[in-house]
């Protein structure tokens, strides 16, 4: 063996067969999440601010339906929806002509939403759902007192929309069915055609018409 031939390291590297270092290899880029797992992070992270700022301080495994309903109205200050009191005389009327000094609120849609969420963060981050305060029957019952109140106050009837909701939702179920049904039938009269042709074609090869009254 003559000493004076490659070494092992060099032999590794002259396989390339004409030089120069491979080009690196860019780290694959992180998911990016979604809207709805971005606004569920934000609102998760404000709770818990919530909680450490909470006199006295306040720990997520003591945290109870009450707490998520201070949480709410705490939310209030910086809501942007007109709720009007009763004894305004815009009450019940959902496009005020002018102004009034009625206070604004979170609207009853983004607290339902933003239960939503909170109660999806908190199973996601280790909590049973039996534990979870965000699925308290207190809270349900408090959002329930909201839509009704906001409802009247401001003249949109909530209920109505669910049920515009549920009619769109039959009208796209009996349309589907329809289509099948007409599917259906065109396959079937597809299958008797072929089957006719079919007899035809059996008739002319055997050199025998087929029997008055049989076809």
């Amino acid at each position: 063996m003559d000493p004076s031939g490659p070494g092992p390291s060099s032999a590794m590297g002259g396989g390339g067969g004409g030089g120069g270092d491979a080009p690196a290899v860019a780290p694959p880029r992180p998911a990016q999440l979604s809207r709805y797992e971005s606004q569920k992070r934000r609102d998760w992270n404000t709770f818990l601010q919530y909680l450490r700022n909470h006199r006295p301080p306040l720990t997520l495994a003591r945290c109870s339906g009450a707490h998520v309903i201070e949480f709410l109205r705490y939310l209030d200050q910086f809501g942007k929806t007109k709720v009007h009191a009763s004894g305004c005389a815009y009450y019940g009327q959902p496009a005020p002509p002018g102004p009034c000094p009625c206070p604004l609120r979170q609207a009853w849609g983004s607290l339902d939403a933003l239960i939503g969420r909170l109660r999806a963060a908190y199973e996601e981050s280790g909590g049973t759902p039996e534990s979870n305060p965000f699925a308290a029957r207190a809270v349900r019952i408090y959002l329930r007192e909201v839509r009704d109140s906001q409802s009247k106050a401001r003249g949109i009837p909530y209920e109505k929309k669910k049920r515009k909701r549920a009619q769109a939702a039959e009208a796209a179920s009996g349309s589907s069915s329809a289509a099948a049904a007409a599917g259906g039938s065109g396959s079937g009269s597809s299958r008797a055609a072929a089957a006719s042709a079919a007899h035809q074609a059996a008739g002319g090869s055997s050199g025998t018409a087929p029997t008055p009254g049989t076809t």
